[in-house]
């Protein structure tokens, strides 16, 4: 038999003649090129012909015997008659299943995407001014009082350091009641919206979103199987009509009060009382992201919702990506008392959390005040870089531009007349070199919008006027 093709060049890059030889012989056999019952040579016979160690023979043999595609006996080795559906293939090309249809809408390319490393990308912090070195030592410590526990996955809720410091930092930043086990740890703001769609809704329940809003909390929804109704945003927030109520009531409400994303309006207190009011009439759940709360600019903030009225039925969820560093993964949510326990035993069934040890320096850097600190040397620092910004857009904003949001976040939005098309703006500026977003691309039908969202926290203030100038060039094509 000639079995010459079996190490005939080309060779793959690192693969030792052994492997290659495994390799050559098993896809023969599962294409049919050596059919079943086919007498392969002994080992020594075949090692000769192809001028190879015996060994290497002998590995293939043993490997592929092991696979079943290989019978050994008394009167030597033949091919295996493999299960049918191992049988040689047509030359037509294998149609695998494909995506689910929820996965489809999800992979659809968006007009535009951002880039971190941009001026005007969106949900970037300023990393440069991260403090590393208490960072460091808050790990350190971490490392050094380590146990076998926390290399294992974390308790279920969260590290008990973790979630203990989170329930005084959110007593004292934002007058909450809350107890340590209240508090759940996730694995960011995407699987705490996970989490809440999953374990506070069925399949097939109709769930509300801002529109314009989040795309990723509406991803987390549809995921879940719940039908997704865009509510419509005004100047006070989320702004649900009556119809809303009586023909779409909610089982879930996914809300930013403290900053609505994308166009930066705040939640009035009347609307905060009337939405909590409504929701506990139709026996629906709020979802309560306090998005960009921790920059807030225009005075005091608000109170939560969460907290704001007796058994108010309402989940607070905050994440450490802005605060701190997108790459830490960790968030939480703070569960109201009564569904606490049991919220936590099915978060432990549906998810296994990790990342003890970054919890345990997490908590170490909240509990010894550096997080407060870090904080408020950011607040600061975002306040100067965005009136920087709001300056060099005053120079020559063009006719008819206004500026909207800055009360809180890291984003500013940019409103166009109707004559100036959003999409091609941010296409023009993604040419130019700037990560902004076209603001239409947050908003579902029958809503429109028109105006360019910028973020500003990468954007050093030597930085402005270069991105505005880019910008200018944009909007004037």
């Amino acid at each position: 038999m000639d079995l010459d093709w079996l190490l005939k060049p080309p060779h793959p890059v690192g693969v030792p003649r052994q492997r290659l030889l495994y390799q050559r012989l098993r896809d023969a056999i599962v294409s049919g090129r050596l059919a079943p019952g086919t007498r392969l040579p002994a080992t020594r016979v075949l090692a000769g012909g192809l001028g190879i160690a015996r060994n290497s023979v002998l590995f293939a043999y043993e490997q592929l015997a092991a696979e079943g595609c290989l019978t050994a006996d008394r009167h030597g080795t033949r091919v295996a008659a493999l299960p049918e559906a191992s049988a040689p293939m047509s030359s037509e090309i294998c149609r695998l299943p494909g995506l689910s249809t929820r996965a489809l809408a999800l992979a659809r390319p968006e007009p535009v995407r951002d880039n971190g490393s941009l001026p005007f990308a969106l949900g970037v912090p300023d990393l440069s001014a991260f403090p590393f070195r208490t960072w460091r030592a808050s790990l350190e410590r971490a490392w050094r009082n380590v146990s076998a526990r926390q290399l294992d996955y974390a308790p279920h809720g969260g590290e008990q350091s973790l979630r203990t410091a989170l329930a005084e930092h959110l007593s004292t930043v934002r007058g909450f009641g809350v107890q340590p086990e209240q508090v759940v740890i996730t694995g960011g703001m995407q699987a705490g919206l996970d989490l809440c769609a999953r374990l506070l809704a069925d399949v097939g329940d109709i769930a509300w979103a801002e529109n314009p809003g989040y795309p990723a909390a509406q991803a987390a929804l549809n995921l879940a199987g719940l039908h997704v109704h865009a509510v419509a945003v005004d100047e006070q927030g989320m702004a649900p009509q009556p119809a809303d109520w009586r023909n779409q009531a909610p089982r879930l409400i996914m809300v930013t009060p403290s900053h609505q994303y994308p166009t930066g309006h705040v939640m009035s207190l009347a609307r905060r009382l009337e939405l909590i009011e409504r929701a506990r009439g139709v026996s629906a759940w709020i979802i309560e992201d306090d998005y960009d709360s921790e920059f807030r600019r225009g005075g005091p903030a608000l109170p939560a919702l969460y907290g704001l009225l007796p058994d108010a039925p309402v989940l607070y969820a905050g994440t450490f990506s802005k605060t701190l560093y997108p790459g830490l993964r960790l968030g939480y949510l703070v569960v109201p008392q009564q569904l606490a326990d049991d919220f936590v035993a099915a978060a432990g069934r549906v998810t296994r959390p990790g990342q003890g040890i970054e919890q345990a320096a997490l908590a170490d850097f909240i509990q010894r005040g550096h997080y407060t600190a870090h904080l408020r040397r950011m607040r600061k620092r975002y306040e100067l870089r965005q009136r920087a910004l709001r300056t060099a857009l005053a120079r020559d904003p063009g006719p008819e531009l206004a500026i909207s949001g800055g009360d809180a976040g890291l984003h500013l939005v940019l409103l166009l007349p109707p004559d100036v098309d959003d999409t091609e703006v941010a296409r023009r500026a993604g040419r130019l070199g700037l990560g902004l977003r076209a603001l239409s691309s947050y908003a579902l039908a029958p809503v429109s919008c028109n105006g360019l969202v910028l973020g500003y926290g990468n954007l050093d203030e030597t930085q402005i006027d270069e991105a505005v100038r880019r910008l200018r060039l944009a909007l004037r094509g």
